[in-house]
């Protein structure tokens, strides 16, 4: 059988082992140390805006923690985008809060403003103001932040900004990470630039940075015994996996690049099959492409649909998979209000999510495309 082509993994730069072995020499092998502290300057270098960051060891940890540094406690509600993965929810849960979801725009994927203001609305009217807002920068497609950041402004309720897969991303200029009150990003594995595992909280307002820190540790106090008078967390960035991080920072541009290359090559390719569209960006929009995905009409494809195409990957050992289930489909928030039309779960029933990796070579790229010449040709009839 051909080697497995993933959907989007890890891609060394070659300065990580460097950092890496720093460490391992001065024996900082904890969660702490220079390369903490560097990797933390260097995103906040990276995304400008004078930012101040604490990294820790998820993105999922930095919204565990971004939730409590705006307040949320039991019985409170956020509002949380429902086309997303389930980490950016279930902090909320984790906090005793319930999640109030809201449906995606048909053009980004993203938050609908629409339906964000409609949700704010009627929770008011019900007597729940809103604790937090969690907009998702989608597959790296921007939302429309301006736009849920006015609405914010407007309804005094403060936005937590899941930027997990959008590190190189941005509008008009301004990086994805750093348009919420508190902003968060991913380095798992899969995503644009890696840590192994890890993430980071960013924020304009650096007592929020410094607090997530003190409580990522412990939270404890300065005495000269163990003493603490806040429950604190386990969440700090180990020194050996930010060494890994900050090799990877100094890649990030050419990682960038290649997963638009990538798409690009999928947007020409698919330019003349009826039935199949991207995502494109708006105006004053970019995209780090962090995946390659489409929209499968079968109406116009000859009844080719989303299952047959990526049952057909799979038989070539080529990674493929859909789109995110909307949350308000999920057992798990089976009971949590929605607002919206149904456009994610439009876009769930007939999107795809390609192989994307900025890794991807000239060989895997030609066994992909033998995989779509083939469905193409049999069930579309379109080449």
């Amino acid at each position: 059988m051909n080697s497995k082509i993933w959907l989007s993994s890890p891609h060394m730069g070659g300065k990580e082992q460097a950092f890496v072995q720093e460490a391992f020499d001065t024996n900082w092998v904890a969660p702490l140390g220079p390369n903490v502290n560097g990797l933390e300057a260097d995103i906040a270098a990276y995304l400008g805006n004078d930012v101040s960051v604490a990294a820790l060891s998820s993105g999922t940890a930095a919204l565990h923690l971004g939730l409590i540094l705006l307040g949320v406690r039991p019985g409170d509600e956020v509002i949380c985008q429902s086309m997303t993965f389930s980490a950016s929810a279930n902090p909320i849960k984790y906090l005793g809060a319930t999640p109030v979801f809201v449906d995606s725009e048909p053009d980004t994927w993203n938050m609908s403003p629409y339906w964000l203001e409609e949700a704010i609305k009627d929770r008011l009217a019900k007597g729940k103001k809103p604790k937090a807002i969690i907009p998702v920068h989608l597959y790296g497609m921007p939302v429309n932040m301006p736009a849920v950041m006015e609405i914010a402004r407007r309804y005094e309720i403060p936005v937590l900004e899941d930027a997990a897969e959008a590190l190189g991303s941005s509008i008009d200029g301004r990086r994805c990470g750093t348009f919420g009150d508190i902003s968060i990003l991913s380095f798992n594995g899969n995503k644009i630039i890696t840590t192994s595992g890890g993430g980071a909280l960013v924020s304009a307002n650096k007592e929020y940075a410094d607090k997530a820190t003190f409580l990522a540790t412990q939270a404890r106090d300065a005495a000269p015994h163990y003493q603490h008078s806040h429950v604190g967390y386990n969440y700090r960035m180990s020194n050996i996996c930010a060494g890994i991080g900050r090799g990877q920072m100094d890649v990030l541009p050419q990682r960038v690049a290649a997963r638009r290359k990538v798409f690009a090559f999928y947007q020409q390719y698919f330019a003349d099959k009826k039935g199949i569209k991207m995502v494109t960006e708006p105006e004053g929009y970019f995209s780090n492409r962090w995946l390659s995905t489409i929209l499968i009409d079968q109406e116009h494809t000859n009844g080719l649909n989303r299952e047959l195409l990526w049952m057909a990957f799979d038989k070539e050992n080529i990674e493929s998979r859909p789109l995110w289930k909307p949350m308000h489909l999920q057992p798990v928030f089976a009971d949590a209000p929605f607002y919206g039309d149904g456009t994610s779960e439009r876009l769930f029933a007939h999107g795809l999510c390609l192989p994307s990796g900025s890794n991807l070579t000239e060989a895997e790229m030609k066994r992909i495309t033998a995989v779509l010449d083939s469905v193409l040709v049999q069930d579309m009839a379109l080449i």
